[in-house]
This record gives C-alpha cells, sequence and structure tokens, in this order.
C-alpha cells in the first residue's frame, strides 16, 4: 500500500492542456495593450506561474499595467479561453481508480479557484476532487506554497508524510519542498526535465501510465 494519503494534482500542464486557451487570451491582452506576440508557443511559459507574476516578470509591467493586463486577460479567458482546454489522456481513468481506493484528491493550482471549479465541471471531473484550492481573484494566495499550506492546515490531523504534490512546473516542485511534503514532477506538461531536475522533486515520470504506477505503489 502507498503511504500517501492526500494527492494534491496541479491542473494546468498536469491534468489538462491548457495551452491554446492561455496562450490566445494572453496574446489577447497585450494586444489590447499594444503588444503583438505572433508565435503562442512564445507565450508558453504563462503556463505554470501565477498571471499577474507573469505579466510583471515577462513584460516589466508595473502594478497598474498588470491590473490591466490581467483584467484583459481574463476577459477572454471567462469567455472562451477556459474552454479551449483538453485532457490528458489517461487522466480520467487514473482519477477514477484513486478515488476508488479512497484517497483523497486534491487540486492545487495558482489558477483562480472559481475558474478552476469551472474547468473541472466542464470536463466532468469534479466529482473526483475533495477539495478545490486556488488563487484569489486579486492575485493573493497565489503562490504554490501557500496553496499547499492552506490544504495542509484544511487536513491538520494528518501529517506532512500523507501528502504528495504532482506538477509539471518548478513552482510546484519548490512550493511542495518549502512546505515539507513529497512531490512528483510530470514531464508531460510544460516544464522541462531540467527545470524540474533542478527544483528536486521525490520523484519524475514521463507519462500519466508511470505516474499511476507510482502513487499505486506499482514496482515498489
Amino acid at each position: 500500500m502507498n503511504k500517501y494519503k492526500n494527492i494534491l494534482f496541479d491542473l494546468d500542464g498536469t491534468l489538462t492542456d491548457p495551452k491554446e486557451g492561455i496562450t490566445k487570451s494572453v496574446q489577447y491582452a497585450l494586444k489590447k495593450m499594444n503588444i503583438d506576440e505572433f508565435d503562442l508557443n512564445h507565450l508558453e511559459r504563462f503556463i505554470g506561474p501565477p498571471i499577474h507574476s507573469s505579466f510583471t516578470e515577462f513584460y516589466n509591467f508595473d502594478e497598474s499595467q498588470t491590473k490591466q493586463a490581467v483584467e484583459l486577460y481574463r476577459e477572454r479567458f471567462k469567455e472562451k479561453g477556459m474552454f479551449e482546454n483538453e485532457l490528458y489522456p489517461g487522466i480520467p481513468s487514473l482519477l477514477k481508480i484513486l478515488k476508488k481506493q479512497e484517497y483523497k484528491l486534491i487540486v492545487a493550482t495558482s489558477k483562480v479557484t472559481e475558474f478552476a471549479n469551472q474547468i473541472l465541471k466542464y470536463f466532468q471531473l469534479d466529482p473526483y476532487f475533495d477539495l478545490v484550492v486556488g488563487s484569489h481573484l486579486d492575485g493573493t494566495r497565489s503562490s504554490k506554497a501557500e496553496i499547499i499550506q492552506y490544504i495542509l492546515d484544511h487536513y491538520n490531523n494528518d501529517s506532512p508524510g500523507d501528502f504528495v504534490m504532482i506538477g509539471d512546473r518548478k513552482y510546484d516542485c519548490i512550493g511542495a519542498n518549502e512546505v515539507g511534503i513529497d512531490s512528483i514532477g510530470v514531464t508531460y506538461g510544460y516544464g522541462s526535465l531540467q527545470e524540474l531536475k533542478e527544483c528536486k522533486p521525490t520523484t519524475i515520470v514521463d507519462s500519466v501510465e508511470q505516474l499511476k504506477e507510482v502513487l499505486l505503489g506499482v514496482n515498489r
């Protein structure tokens, strides 16, 4: 039997492939601010980190510009971007197996909680999850460490060793390290193998099938 009781999943790049919706919504916001970005691949770096910090870091926006960019991004994202999204093959069956075996499944995402809930409902994944924790609309509680700590506080009768964070970017692993829980990096998302190795996750897997083997204790 695997030691974990509570399994935390990142959303973007781990449960779903959100590239089209996120990059086109970023492109839309930048265009409204007179910045042309024609290559959507260049905007993949927005997948994973908090949206506020991405606009600030990648375009040197000040506080006012960042606020405007986020509002424009959400304008398109709420209408269509969140649905320009695809489930990774094997995710529904993995969640079904884990739920049947009575693991607690939790979404831990830097995406706004309201948007995360809508996406899970759209893909009919919401029945599998006991808790969905994301950021607030005002940009607070957006770091992965804050989000994971909130989850640990919610399940305060369990020890840190009962939890594992699964994600495709360094932010997931770093957040897990900061609060003292295990992490699993997945390379099928948007973080490179090098990026994941540098943040020292407990394990790295290359596919949903490998993830299932690790979580269910296969070959241990």
